[in-house]
């Protein structure tokens, strides 16, 4: 598996299974999304999240793939120190807006600014015409965030500084792209980086909300960690996709291809959580998915 994935590197057979896991990483990332809505605060839930994927992911970090190079372990410090800053923003985003509004706020800086460092870190270019797909996508996120914007009733009075986290978030969002594509590209095994990621990056949440969590009764704590459970393992396909396909492909392309997680988003929220779904977030979606098109087929 791991001589397969690196013999795919630089080649064309390689961004195209690229292609395909970055749209595995924005269904799974919009389930991760999903799963974060409801009766539990996103500090609780993240918290949840983390304890399980520390768990599964340690002893395969331990037992099972190659030990970390030395020079991955600095590496690894950057990822905690990121990722908890990304953590952080971002509950702090869902906490004080509305999800509709705040999730394709942070969706849409993200790609822009991916787009932006890969061509600084890694001398990747896009195209005039990705260039366009990246515009007719940003805004097809940007404009359902207004769409909900204007529709929402929940938060109004803390959606302003809400949004100008979400915008920090989906900053922060880039960061970690590009920074966990250059460390999954700096081990010889993708998969020894993916399981110690998971080992580090579930470290400090849990800690976070432990007194919350002790407080809760039984009948609140036992769905939470069901919910956690279940959303480390989706964890650990939206994540590791993504950054199994900035090894193997573009990183632009994978952090662009990846925010169509907002059409799944919303159709999820139509489908499952009952939400409705009108003509204009129709079209804005469709914007979104063209856009996702267009970069693909002018590279």
């Amino acid at each position: 598996m791991v001589d397969w994935l690196i013999g795919l590197e630089g080649t064309d057979a390689g961004r195209q299974v690229a292609v395909g896991l970055a749209l595995l990483a924005a269904l799974a990332h919009a389930f991760f999304g999903a799963l974060q809505k409801g009766r539990f605060d996103p500090w609780l839930m993240r918290g949840a999240i983390d304890i399980f994927y520390f768990l599964m992911a340690l002893p395969f970090a331990l037992f099972v793939v190659p030990w970390p190079e030395p020079h991955m372990w600095p590496i690894f410090a950057g990822v905690f120190v990121i990722h908890t800053l990304y953590k952080f923003l971002q509950a702090a985003a869902y906490t004080r807006g509305a999800y509709t509004v705040v999730y394709p706020v942070v969706r849409g800086t993200g790609p822009l600014f991916a787009v932006i460092g890969s061509g600084l870190v890694f001398g990747e270019h896009f195209t005039a015409g990705q260039w366009t797909g990246v515009a007719v996508l940003c805004s097809g996120i940007f404009g359902l965030a207004l769409y909900n914007y204007r529709h929402v009733t929940v938060a109004r009075d803390t959606l302003v500084p809400a949004l100008g986290m979400a915008v920090l978030t989906g900053a922060f969002v880039a960061i970690y792209t590009t920074y966990d594509a250059y460390g999954i590209r700096a081990t010889a095994d993708p998969f020894t980086f993916l399981a110690w990621f998971f080992v580090v990056d579930g470290m400090v949440m849990p800690f976070v909300v432990a007194r919350r969590m002790a407080r809760l009764p039984s009948s609140d704590l036992v769905p939470l960690l069901k919910k956690g459970f279940l959303g480390a393992l989706v964890a650990y396909v939206s994540f590791g996709a993504i950054m199994l396909a900035t090894r193997v492909g573009h990183v632009g392309e994978a952090a662009v291809l990846r925010e169509t997680s907002t059409v799944f988003a919303a159709a999820i929220g139509w489908l499952v959580l009952g939400e409705s779904t009108g003509p204009r977030r129709v079209a804005l979606m469709t914007m979104i998915a063209a856009g996702a098109v267009i970069v693909k087929l002018a590279g």
